[in-house]
């Protein structure tokens, strides 16, 4: 079946207070993606998000980010006013995200809800807070207990509570009741109301693509709480972190910090944390991408400590086991998988046995030097096609910066040398949609034939990131019309 979808993060949307949120900016996006003909929309992770702001390095794998609860719909409660929200510095800039200002608004505003909702006696939350009890207890202590000591990562914590001692638990439990309660409302506010935006979706006809990473943050709930499911030593020090070695991008590899997996353990018990994960993911979304698929056939692991990923080594991951007993309890699963990077036969190998389509992007594509994978001439029909992803340029920025070699290439294998350089995004929106890739999903950045400044994610680098909104009313109706003519002539409609 082929179908076409846009790739748009929920912290991208407009908004009257500083972020994308589950607002009426989120609803209206949705009939975007209706008219248009669309049939997908991808976001990114929903997690909450620390140092860096990046939603790969979220404080739970199962939590939601605060920053997305709709304030408006909290006025309509009667739990605040507009005076209220509109009193706190959000920023000014309508296509920039002020995440220190964000920070510094919104659980203030938040807690003001929170302490009119009375939502103690509130029975849908005792049966919200019963159902999920098995993540939300653990991630409300841990959120409380960091802001009690400053926001510092549990590693840093006094090894009493570091090492989850039981009488210094319960201590906490009471002296932080109030908060842990608070953080429980956050949660359950967030999952109503993503709930709600996500039923309207799938009535329009739009399914949503959740992205989970796979790894979780090493300053997170999920570490702390279930030590046993990772590489730690006695005092749940990492014994070993997470990256990629070095390469012709970067001489010293990406150092992503991130805890390992103890592959051994999880085989022991059936991979039944990741199958708990999973069965999460698919309350959550319709459709979920796994985010660097590799780490299952081989990881890379770097010991802790190191300040690059130099020294690291390739360990063996659970392959295709852990995909049986995912299939074994849960059944066939919609999944995509990150396959994306320099790829080992093992790998392709564990991507055919899954059955998972994989990730084609056509940045990739255009290397005068060599014939590569990416070019659609290439592509099977189960496969996922990008532009672009959250991790590129946009394909105007992408474009520019190109050796000319390769602007030759693209235009040559287009057939299209009478392109004219504030039009090139159009010609690489068709040849994406015109491929044989069943699916086919364009970044909205593109669809608007934005630069370089509309950028989401550069790898490796820290404080520019995630900040980039669209514009309200930036999909006029000849543009809507213009992508649905497109959707339709390449029968993905």
């Amino acid at each position: 079946m082929r179908r076409n979808g846009m790739l748009l993060p929920i912290a991208s949307l407009p908004s009257k207070y500083g972020i994308g949120s589950f607002s009426k900016e989120a609803y209206d996006f949705v009939d975007v993606l209706e008219k248009s003909g669309q049939r997908l929309w991808q976001i990114l992770p929903l997690g909450p998000t620390g140092y860096g702001d990046s939603p790969y390095q979220s404080f739970s794998t199962f939590a939601g980010n605060p920053y997305f609860i709709d304030l408006d719909q909290l006025v309509e409660e009667g739990l605040l006013s507009i005076e209220e929200c509109e009193s706190y510095d959000w920023g000014n800039d309508e296509q920039n995200i002020d995440y220190e200002k964000i920070y510094n608004s919104i659980f203030i505003i938040l807690k003001k809800a929170y302490e009119r909702s009375q939502i103690k006696n509130n029975i849908k939350f005792n049966e919200f807070c019963e159902e999920n009890k098995s993540w939300l207890n653990d991630y409300a202590l841990y959120m409380s207990i960091k802001d009690s000591l400053g926001g510092e990562s549990w590693i840093k914590w006094d090894e009493d509570i570091r090492t989850r001692q039981k009488h210094v638990i319960l201590t906490y439990e009471d002296k932080l009741k109030e908060d842990i309660l608070f953080y429980k409302y956050l949660q359950y506010v967030f999952c109503k109301q993503w709930n709600k935006l996500k039923t309207y979706a799938n009535e329009k006809g739009i399914e949503i693509v959740g992205d989970i990473p796979i790894y979780v943050a090493l300053d997170g709930a999920d570490t702390w709480a279930n030590p046993q499911l990772f590489k730690l030593d006695d005092r749940s020090i990492p014994l070993a972190v997470a990256g990629c070695p070095p390469d012709s991008f970067s001489e010293t590899g990406q150092l992503w910090g991130n805890p390992l997996y103890d592959w051994e353990y999880h085989k022991e018990k059936n991979y039944s944390w990741w199958i708990d994960r999973i069965q999460y993911c698919f309350k959550l979304y319709d459709i979920v991408r796994i985010d660097h698929f590799r780490g299952f056939d081989e990881y890379y692991s770097i010991p802790y400590g190191d300040k690059d990923a130099v020294n690291g080594s390739w360990e063996k991951g659970p392959g295709i086991e852990l995909f049986k007993c995912l299939k074994e309890k849960i059944g066939d699963l919609n999944i995509i998988a990150e396959d994306l990077g320099f790829l080992t036969d093992s790998v392709r190998k564990l991507l055919l046995d899954t059955g998972y389509p994989g990730m084609k992007v056509l940045q990739f594509a255009f290397d005068s030097r060599e014939e590569s994978d990416y070019l659609p001439h290439n592509y099977n029909r189960n496969c996922v096609v990008y532009t672009g992803t959250h991790d590129n340029n946009t394909i105007c920025g992408w474009y520019n910066e190109i050796p000319k070699a390769d602007k030759k290439m693209s235009i040559n294998y287009m057939n299209n040398k009478y392109t004219r350089s504030n039009g090139i995004h159009w010609d690489f929106i068709t040849l994406a949609m015109r491929s044989v890739a069943d699916t086919c999903i364009i970044p909205v950045q593109d669809y608007l034939g934005l630069g370089e400044e509309a950028r989401i994610n550069t790898p490796s680098t820290i404080g520019i990131n995630w900040c980039w909104r669209m514009k309200k009313d930036c999909f006029s109706k000849n543009l809507v019309k213009r992508i649905k003519k497109l959707t339709r002539i390449y029968g993905r409609i």
